[in-house]
């Protein structure tokens, strides 16, 4: 990737989590740490010319799926489709709230570039494996990008999903997970440890790569070779630090399911600046 190109992936991820910051603020509820932390995965998928797309025809029959199984951080979701122009950003300011398309967790069919509903955890990856054989079936080359957390791989219908796509030979799937070591209980080596994670998830027949969450073109990189893979399914395990991009947040439990204040807000905001402000062009 060229220099340019990557300064200007940095800028638009550091955008995406400007608004996440503003949009949490005025809702008064949601998820912070994983919002912030997964900035860099969702610019590598939409600006990074992993996902086709079209944001004039979100609709358009040939695009790949994005879908969003942790759907508690869709603010990183949201704030990602605003910046590809799906919709407004003036209309993020409507998070959570009455009435509102961005509810607090996605639902298909309340915005465009949403492709499936989620709530309950550890139920994304069987849906995205399940349109993933629909499009094997009627022979179509339409791609399935699956974002998932570390936290859902403690419960077993993930693990009965990574087998059935295997079985399947799903290679039309990419499963992202977040590797931020947080849940709302805690870290999840502390909760319930799921490491070794790579050698499970490959000893169930899948195509492994792990990468630096925030080094954006490594995830783009890792996509693209999950392109070339056949007759597997496979996962990029991305290691990322929750509440990424402000220092106070980084790393916390306790930011799991936390809104920042309006002070919170203000510095947030100024050290995301900050960031934007020291990459070179």
């Amino acid at each position: 990737m060229e220099a340019n190109e990557d300064q200007q992936l940095q800028t638009i991820a550091q955008a995406i989590r400007q608004s996440v910051v503003l949009m949490l603020l005025e809702s008064g509820s949601g998820h912070s740490a994983g919002s912030l932390g997964m900035a860099d995965v969702f610019t590598a998928l939409y600006f990074g010319n992993v996902v086709r797309h079209d944001p004039t025809q979100p609709d358009w029959p040939e695009r790949d799926r994005v879908m969003l199984s942790n759907g508690h951080i869709c603010p990183v979701l949201y704030a990602t489709l605003a910046e590809a122009n799906y919709f407004s950003k003036e209309e993020l300011h409507s998070l959570r709230k009455f009435n509102s398309r961005l509810q607090g967790h996605p639902h298909l069919g309340s915005l465009p570039g949403i492709e499936n509903t989620s709530g309950p955890l550890g139920q994304g990856l069987s849906q995205a494996l399940g349109l993933a054989l629909a499009f094997k079936m009627d022979t179509l080359p339409n791609r399935v990008y699956c974002l998932l957390s570390d936290g859902e791989h403690q419960e077993g219908q993930t693990w009965e999903a990574y087998q059935f796509g295997a079985a399947k030979k799903l290679d039309n799937v990419t499963a992202l997970i977040d590797r931020n070591n947080i849940q709302i209980d805690g870290f999840t080596e502390q909760v319930m440890p799921i490491e070794p994670l790579e050698e499970k998830i490959t000893s169930f027949g899948w195509q492994v790569f792990e990468v630096d969450g925030h080094n954006i073109s490594a995830v783009i990189e890792a996509c693209n070779h999950a392109r070339a893979i056949h007759d597997r399914p496979t996962a990029i395990i991305c290691n990322t630090i929750p509440g990424k991009g402000v220092e106070f947040m980084e790393n916390l439990p306790e930011w799991h399911g936390k809104t920042p204040t309006l002070p919170d807000t203000i510095e947030a905001v100024q050290q995301i600046r900050s960031l934007q402000n020291r990459i070179q062009w």
